[in-house]
């Protein structure tokens, strides 16, 4: 849940500060006290567009916190986990902050590390649900409407079944139509690259093979260098006239004279008859690779021919030498499928024919699937439509076999809601019949069915009141009040029916002062909400009638 908001400098707002509870919070203010600008606030830290102009005139930035209670938000946090900004000391806590600035640079951090606007926007989908009143237009999507729908059905293995069905046979097609490029390639082509494949062949490149030569090449282009200064390092280890060998022999004498006299040389006498073990060992290595060199010019010469051999042909395919065994590999798969195309195509044909069965039974799965969940999705949404003021209303989730035949991830259905808002008038495509009013109502009905176990921990509602009042409004206030029984819900409302079922009011006033205006967000303690109500209901002037009113119907909704 949104905890808390903590607003400076933005638009009209010097400085504000929301504590936010569970269960339905209403806020409420006269038009332009700033109530939008409250959800500008919220949408640019879950990574909307930052617009420069929003920072408050004379201010070089605005700044925006919101801190989340992630204990009823799992894969909010899966998501921070997997992201690694999970807050350690604190991993069901969550603080966003956004910085924008006068001149239209951006920061934004989640719990202390910067972010771009992607991961906050990937981070708000799991945090909150936003529902204004073009939010409702987008209801008139098909593919919308189809993800309602499966949403609310709850059969993701039927809809993964297809989406891989479908994913194999669009494989299987892409492979054909690739076999049926290769088969009208040029001739001239095919020689070229069967010419390539051959050289590159003849070559006889081993695995390791270069690193082997590059070795050899370094030691036998250095051979005297190391013969020479290998012979000085083993005169000084061991054989000449002050080798180290020796020194240490004298040395270990004397200590070993030493040691009946006072124990505590006794270590030195043993350390150093280690050293001199170990000059000794070098030494011997030294020998042993001082016997394998060999100044052998002819082996030089035949190293650097084959190592000459090998760059050019990398030059002349303009890769590098160790990428030359890779290279052939290519080339010579590409070879293979021009050279066998056709007898390729039979097989993928019979790739394909067997995806496209098992789409089709997959789809089949999840059509009825479908026109099951289709059937009482209809039936819900309707109940709800009708208690917002439409007796006769009706919401139909039309199923239907696609015209196109081409496996889809998503099924071979079209899904279409159809409504009928009075008696005998037979139901036809929400966006064809539905009012700006009447789609409100259906967006809320479906969002108050779809609300149960899907969705974000925290929901907002922009004025999805519009168009409505008088009864109807009182029953949307009840809906919304169910929702936020079992989620965090706020809603932007001028219907003082809606605004009384609130558990939470909060009340957005504009002031001015010394020809600055500003905004506050204060919690309405009881009188003070009795007013506002009063003021939602009768404009202006506060009348004694109003004020009974106001009364009347928070007593009516406690």
């Amino acid at each position: 849940m949104l905890k808390s908001l903590h607003i400076k400098n933005l638009a009209i707002i010097d400085e504000a500060h929301l504590d936010l509870s569970l269960g339905f919070t209403v806020l409420t203010g006269e038009t332009g006290a700033g109530k939008s600008i409250l959800l500008d606030a919220l949408g640019l830290v879950l990574g909307t567009r930052a617009d420069p102009a929003l920072v408050r005139q004379g201010c070089d930035k605005a700044e925006i916190s919101a801190e989340f209670d992630l204990s009823d938000a799992a894969s909010a946090r899966d998501w921070l986990e997997a992201q690694e900004l999970t807050d350690s000391d604190e991993p069901t806590h969550c603080l966003i902050r956004r910085v924008v600035t006068a001149e239209g640079r951006t920061r934004a951090f989640i719990n202390g590390q910067a972010a771009n606007a992607g991961p906050l926007r990937e981070l708000g989908e799991h945090l909150v649900d936003l529902f204004g009143q073009h939010e409702s237009q987008t209801l008139l999507k098909p593919e919308v409407q189809r993800g309602l729908l499966d949403d609310f059905g709850a059969y993701p293995k039927e809809r993964a079944a297809v989406a891989e069905a479908a994913s194999a046979w669009l494989a299987a097609d892409r492979a054909i139509a690739e076999a049926k490029t290769a088969a009208g390639r040029d001739p001239a082509q095919i020689d070229y690259l069967r010419h390539q494949v051959q050289e590159l062949r003849a070559l006889q490149l081993q695995d390791g093979e270069i690193d082997a030569l590059e070795a050899d090449h370094k030691r036998l282009a250095n051979a005297g260098r190391l013969m020479e200064d290998g012979a000085r390092a083993f005169a000084l280890l061991y054989e000449g006239d002050a080798a180290i060998y020796d020194q240490l022999s004298s040395a270990s004498s004397l200590l070993a004279g030493l040691t009946p006299l006072h124990e505590g040389f006794a270590e030195a006498e043993n350390l150093a008859a280690q050293a001199q073990a170990l000059v000794r060992e070098a030494a011997d290595v030294v020998t042993r690779q001082l016997d394998k060199l060999d100044l052998d010019p002819a082996l030089l010469a035949e190293v650097e021919s084959r190592l000459s051999a090998l760059h050019d042909m990398a030059r002349k395919h303009r890769i590098k030498a160790a990428g030359l065994t890779e290279h052939l590999a290519m080339l010579a798969a590409e070879l293979d499928s021009l050279e066998h195309a056709g007898e390729r195509m039979a097989q993928l044909e019979r790739d394909r024919e067997a995806a496209l069965k098992k789409y089709q039974a997959a789809a089949s799965k999840l059509s009825a699937a479908r026109a099951k969940a289709a059937k009482n999705y209809s039936e819900q949404v309707s109940v709800i439509v009708r208690q917002l003021g439409m007796a006769s209303a009706q919401l139909v989730v039309v199923v239907q076999p696609s015209e196109s035949e081409r496996p889809r991830p998503h099924g071979a259905d079209e899904v279409r809601f159809d409504f009928s808002a009075n008696p005998g008038q037979p139901p036809r495509a929400l966006a064809k019949v539905a009012s700006g009013g009447e789609l409100s109502r259906v967006s809320l009905a479906i969002q108050v069915v779809g609300a149960a176990d899907s969705g974000a921990p925290t929901m907002i509602f922009d004025e999805v009141d519009a168009g409505i009042g008088g009864g109807v409004a009182d029953i949307v206030g009840q809906k919304l009040k169910q929702l936020g029984a079992r989620r965090q819900v706020l809603c932007v409302t001028h219907l003082a029916q809606v605004a009384v079922h609130g558990a939470q009011h909060l009340g957005i006033r504009k002031e001015v002062k010394d020809a600055q205006t500003f905004t506050r967000v204060v919690p309405l303690a009881k009188d003070v909400r009795t007013l506002e109500v009063a003021r939602m209901l009768g404009g202006q002037e506060i009348t004694v009638a109003t004020q009974a009113l106001a009364r009347d119907l928070l007593k009516r909704s406690a």
